[in-house]
This record gives C-alpha cells, structure tokens and sequence, in this order.
C-alpha cells in the first residue's frame, strides 16, 4: 500500500482518566496494511486522514493541507467524551500522495472508502485539498451504486472548474458531474466576488442549487433548514463535504483562501444537524486546513469540533 500509513498512535494523547472521559481513550487505531477492519453492527466512526495537497498545488494555491489530519487529530484528542460505550471510533490512517501523482493517490483512496463504508462505519475523512471530493463520491459510489447520490458543500467556492490539463482541488464536482447521469449538488455558502461568471453559468448549467453567503445566516435559518430538507427528499443518500475556507476568517484564518465575509459557525451547525438528522447522510469530510497559516489551531480546533458534532449529531437519531 504505497499511497497508505498507518497513524502515529501517540498523536492521540491528553488527559487521562479510570472511565474515558476524553476522546483520545476512546479511540482505536486500525493498521489497514496489516489489520482487519472488523465489521461493525452498532454506531461506529472511522476516521480516515487524506495528507494530500497536490490539487491544491496544481490549483495555484499555498500548499500544507497535507499537514492537516494530524492537526486535526491532535485537536480532537483532548476532547471529553459523552458517546454511550457502544459506540465505537477507529482511526484507520492516512492516504498519502506519492510521487505527485494526484490520479492514482484519488484512485486509491475510492478503494479505501468504499471498503470502510462496507465494514458498516460512517466515514469522516481529514482533508487536504477539496480534490478529495472526487474520490471520495467515487468512494461512496462504489459502496451504494445505481443510486442517487446528493451532494452537501459548505464552502466560499463551487469548484466546479473545467478540467484543463489535470484535475485539481477546484474541479472535483465537476469532474463529477460530467461522469454522472444523475448529478444533485447544493453548495451552502457561495460567494459572488470568489466565483467567477463563467463558473455561475457553469453551476446554472449542471442545475446546482446553492445558497449564497450573505443568505447562508442564522436570520435565514427556516430558509436554509427548507432548503436543505427539499434537496434530501429528492436524493437516495447524502455526502456532507465542508470547505474550512467557506467559514469567516475569525474562525478558519488557516486556509488557503481565508474569507473576511465567510458564513459564521451558527449556521453551519444548524445546518449540519439537519444534514445529519435526515437519516441519508452516508458520509462526510472537512477539507483544506493549512496549518501553516493557522493562528493558535484555531482553524483546527474548528475542524475538530465540527467532527465532535458530526458524531454526536449521528449518535443521537
């Protein structure tokens, strides 16, 4: 598995405690290269590390967001721990781009989605570039195929860039839409000034419905819950994908891209919930922490905790 390393289990370390009250005793580290990933019967994560940032190089970007999942781990670490005993969470390592070679490290990474998604996990994946979008629908396509799977994008940009020469982490749903029939795809956050005409009249083209960020407010809160739920009616299954440069840069300075007029925690959370409640949700991942241009973890400790709410959100139904 050269595109695969297993995680450094020490990164999960804190506070200790005789009853797991922190999320670092909790979780089980998976080598995949050499372990089994047991199958799974009762609520259980898996969290898979995607240490690429070759599309976002390609992308004309400031590369680190292959620094990104064990920033995020670290911050998740020394969270408490409220899931019930039942619930399991494992960490099944990390995905590595060898070579440049953003093709194969994407093809890759389908195979190990799909293989977590059949063991009965729910996915939550680290990001790295928003390239992994495409492998990761990919992914879940292998697991659920000849259904309709639905698009969820919290994030500033549509990334819906044609492909022109190699793919990169601003033509992921593109890509997608143009290999697919069947392609459902509503972006939370848009905005104006960071979308180009041409990339509008692609997304009015493709039919994708988007929220832009100065209506993606906690004031528009029955708007977007309306929204949100009018979209899931019409697909079989749901895969949350957030943009960390979609929030405002008070909360996420450590992007590629930081936003003055990101949208603001609130409404990402009421959103999410809902997202997670509807009971199609499959599978979700948090893309672009650049913790080289983060400013005290903030950005990573916003990405660990929206992982926290993801799983507590699922936990619940």
């Amino acid at each position: 598995m050269n595109n695969y390393k297993k995680t450094n289990a020490d990164i999960w370390t804190g506070r200790t405690s005789d009853d797991q009250l922190y999320l670092h005793e909790k979780v089980i580290c998976i080598d995949l290269e050499n372990n089994e990933l047991p199958k799974n019967e009762h609520t259980a994560f898996a969290i898979l590390g995607y240490a690429c940032d070759e599309g976002v190089k390609r992308n004309s970007g400031r590369i680190g967001a292959a620094l990104a999942p064990d920033a995020i781990r670290t911050m998740i670490s020394s969270l408490s721990n409220h899931f019930e005993n039942t619930i399991k969470i494992v960490d099944t390592g990390d995905i590595i781009c060898n070579h440049n070679d953003l093709e194969s490290t994407q093809s890759y990474t389908s195979r190990i989605v799909s293989q977590i998604l059949d063991n009965k996990y729910f996915t939550i994946i680290l990001g790295g570039g928003h390239d992994l979008a495409y492998a990761h629908y990919n992914g879940i396509k292998k697991h659920v195929p000849n259904t309709t799977i639905g698009i969820i994008n919290l994030d500033a940009h549509f990334d819906l860039r044609e492909v022109k020469g190699a793919c990169n982490s601003g033509t992921p749903f593109y890509q997608i839409a143009k290999e697919n029939d069947r392609f459902k795809y509503l972006c939370l956050g848009i905005q104006e000034e960071s979308n180009n005409k041409e990339l509008f009249a692609t997304a009015h083209k493709l039919e994708a419905e988007y929220i832009k960020n100065t209506s993606f407010t906690i004031e528009n809160k029955d708007y977007v819950i309306s929204a949100i739920d009018d979209f899931i009616t019409h697909v079989d299954h749901v895969y949350l994908t957030i943009d960390l440069d979609g929030f405002n840069a008070a909360y996420a300075p450590g992007v590629s891209a930081p936003s003055p007029f990101g949208f603001s925690v609130d409404i990402a959370l009421v959103a999410i919930e809902q997202i997670c409640k509807s009971g199609k949700l499959i599978s979700a991942d948090i893309v672009e922490l650049n913790p080289i241009y983060d400013v005290d973890n903030c950005t990573a400790r916003l990405a660990s905790r929206l992982v926290y709410y993801i799983m507590k959100f699922i936990s619940s139904q």
